[in-house]
């Protein structure tokens, strides 16, 4: 019998959770909820674990947050909408409340990374969503964490407020995709990555004719990175 993973990826706007096995492999229809708004840590943790009791046997955890992730830690958690995420240690609360089963703790981006990339040279991932997230693979191997969303792109305005949900609600697809063009357009000549994967729930709306190097990603992404976290090499160390 394959040992399950409990694989859980917080969205903006939506919670997601299915049990995959080591090689990433979806055992499990994916469950998901709507995201509250505000969402403090007592309420995400009700959240996950109602979802985690309809689900399969697992025997660890593993978690893509939105924020930075510091020794185990949240430090930022901005469209959560609470401040009480600082400094949360979430893999062990929610660890706590799932019978101690271990749990590890990973950003969102760098985790749906983990299920895109190819592990071949510089490979780049973008995650579309409420918020934007970035991420940053060699051969595989996940590279310091970058919070490029917040890196003024146009007018002052951020990756974060130049392509997130409320932007794509406020000037509509068309102009989006444009949006998003040149954004790949400064990513490319910045990085010069062999190849960048695009993830998210907003991959959906992707509209533009594409360069040969970029790759639409599944949405499942985000869960199947999470069998990168207990893999014996390689287990990224936020």
């Amino acid at each position: 019998m394959r040992s399950g993973i409990l694989s859980v990826d917080i969205g903006g706007s939506g919670l997601k959770a299915t049990v995959i096995d080591e090689e990433g492999q979806v055992l499990a229809e994916r469950m998901r909820v709507p995201t509250p708004h505000p969402c403090p840590p007592a309420l995400l943790l009700e959240k996950v674990v109602a979802m985690a009791e309809a689900l399969p046997a697992f025997n660890r955890i593993s978690i893509g947050f939105p924020g930075v992730i510091r020794n185990g830690k949240v430090q930022t958690a901005v469209n959560l909408g609470s401040d009480s995420w600082l400094g949360f240690a979430l893999a062990d609360e929610l660890s706590a409340r799932l019978g101690g089963r271990p749990a590890k703790l990973l950003n969102d981006a760098d985790m749906q990374g983990y299920g895109l990339v190819s592990g071949h040279g510089l490979e780049f991932v973008v995650t579309l969503g409420t918020g934007i997230g970035t991420a940053w693979f060699k051969e595989g191997e996940l590279l310091p964490h970058m919070e490029l969303a917040h890196h003024p792109i146009h007018g002052g305005a951020s990756y974060e407020n130049y392509l997130g949900e409320a932007a794509l609600e406020s000037i509509g697809k068309k102009h989006w995709n444009k949006r998003l063009g040149k954004a790949l357009n400064l990513i490319s000549i910045i990085f010069r990555p062999d190849r960048v994967f695009i993830g998210g729930g907003n991959v959906r709306h992707v509209e533009l004719k594409l360069p040969e190097f970029v790759i639409l990603g599944s949405n499942l992404a985000g869960l199947k990175g999470g069998a990168a976290l207990w893999k014996k090499a390689g287990t990224p160390k936020p």
